[in-house]
């Protein structure tokens, strides 16, 4: 970045472009794996036209940018780069409207999925994507998030009907609208959701909400084995059950989190977690079924959650998987699997993942929204022990080759980042041509996050 920018951005912003150390360190990376690499600066915009001037000067100038929300990201995805400068957008935090009775409503990019169900609370309605981290809604966007409830709910795809970019040249676009549905030209937004910052910047999201429902009951049932676990899930999902969550945690992670969230009456066992939404009888329907199914593979009786605060708690512990597993080792890293499958074939890619990680004599506290093939693997290790990285790496090169090989994709939530870039050259080689083709055209520069989910040469 060189001084003419530096000034012109100072000018602008004032008090809110750093190039202190500390808070150039404290925008480097998410939650992930990477050492911190500082940008040159971080810059706080509030609006935007912000924005704009940002890209359209450091377009004009080929300088880098990375954008930044609240940095839980898992891959690598918002690492900075050290000849440009981080844009945090923890100042454009707004619920710009809400139309409860047409079950929309408009966001700045940095509000939380915490925030904005705080907010509607007295609607009738929630925003159902619910990753385990209290994430951005710009960055769940950029990833194309989903979490606990997508089996019944959907991902950030579902829920998106527009957006406001801003593109790497400043020019300010929105995609979408409020309706239902549209057949108007391009399917633009759903370009942007999943392009990790590559295209342009994410500043507003337009997102459809759901009603509160009557009923919602949660219950966890123990397994003998995690292969009867993700049967169960399996199965119910086959049988058609609307069920709103279905998590599963293996043996390791449930005496992790019992420990961690200091959870009573459940058992260091593979375990399942069900919420039930919907109206009181047919809630009822559903569980005799699900309960039924259970059985049939050896599950114990559900234990339920008696009120809310203690559903609370128990979804609590899942949500703070990542971080009970972090616990584990003083100033350790996690690295966090993300594979996704068709739900015929969840089971073998599960048994496979915990047979290979027993081989390789790793950690491997596992858990998974398995209602929609999705399972996550939590490795922590100490970054100064020799060999344990590599080990890991080689189970990952190990699961992702099962995971394709079972007509599975790389990532079905985290996005590719850093971490998975050559995984994504496995999956979808023949299609990166037409995404290198569609990322010069847009940010013909290259400013964009780049060296972000493949590179252009």
């Amino acid at each position: 970045m060189n001084d003419q920018v530096q000034a012109e951005l100072k000018k602008i912003f004032n008090g809110r472009f750093s190039t202190a150390e500390s808070t150039r360190a404290n925008y480097a990376r998410g939650e992930d794996t990477y050492d911190p690499v500082l940008s040159k600066a971080v810059v706080f915009p509030e609006t935007n036209e912000e924005v704009s001037k940002i890209l359209s000067l450091c377009n004009e100038h080929k300088i880098p940018v990375v954008p930044f929300g609240t940095g839980t990201s898992l891959e690598g995805n918002v690492v900075g780069n050290d000849k440009g400068i981080t844009i945090s957008l923890e100042k454009m935090n707004k619920i710009l409207n809400v139309n409860a009775v047409d079950f929309d409503c408009r966001v700045q990019a940095c509000v939380t999925k915490e925030q904005l169900n705080e907010y509607l609370r007295e609607d009738g309605v929630f925003f159902p994507i619910d990753p385990g981290a209290n994430a951005a809604i710009g960055g769940m966007a950029s990833t194309s998030a989903s979490g606990t409830m997508a089996v019944k709910y959907g991902t950030m795809k579902t829920v998106i009907t527009g957006l406001t970019v801003v593109l790497p040249n400043g020019d300010i676009i929105k995609t979408g609208s409020r309706t239902k549905k549209t057949s108007a030209g391009y399917n633009l937004t759903n370009l942007f959701i999943g392009s990790e910052g590559t295209l342009g910047i994410i500043t507003e999201i337009q997102l459809r909400l759901s009603p509160i429902p009557e009923s919602i009951m949660s219950a966890v049932c123990h397994f003998p084995s995690l292969e009867e676990a993700v049967l169960t899930a399996q199965q119910v999902v086959q049988y058609g059950v609307p069920i709103a969550r279905i998590e599963m945690l293996n043996k390791e992670q449930m005496e992790i989190s019992i420990n961690y969230s200091k959870l009573e009456h459940i058992e260091a066992v593979p375990t399942l977690f069900f919420e039930f939404h919907g109206s009181e009888v047919s809630n009822q329907e559903n569980i005799k079924i699900v309960e039924e199914i259970s059985k049939d593979n050896n599950g114990s009786s559900f234990k339920w959650a008696k009120d809310l605060e203690e559903r609370n708690k128990l979804w609590k512990a899942r949500w703070d998987v990542y971080y009970s597993v972090k616990a584990l080792i003083n100033n350790g890293r996690v690295y966090s699997t993300d594979v996704c499958l068709p739900i015929s074939n969840i089971t073998e890619c599960v048994n496979y993942a915990e047979e290979q990680s027993k081989k390789l004599g790793l950690r491997a506290p596992m858990v998974g929204h398995l209602g929609d093939g999705n399972f996550h693997v939590i490795l922590p290790y100490d970054p100064k022990e020799e060999g344990t990285y590599e080990k890991i790496r080689d189970f990952s090169d190990l699961l992702i080759k099962k995971t394709l090989e079972l007509n599975g994709t790389i990532t079905g939530e985290h996005g590719v980042g850093l971490h998975k870039k050559s995984y994504l050259l496995q999956e979808h080689g023949d299609s990166i041509p037409l995404m290198r083709t569609i990322k010069k055209s847009i940010d013909q520069n290259n400013i964009m996050n780049p060296g972000k989910i493949f590179d252009l040469n």
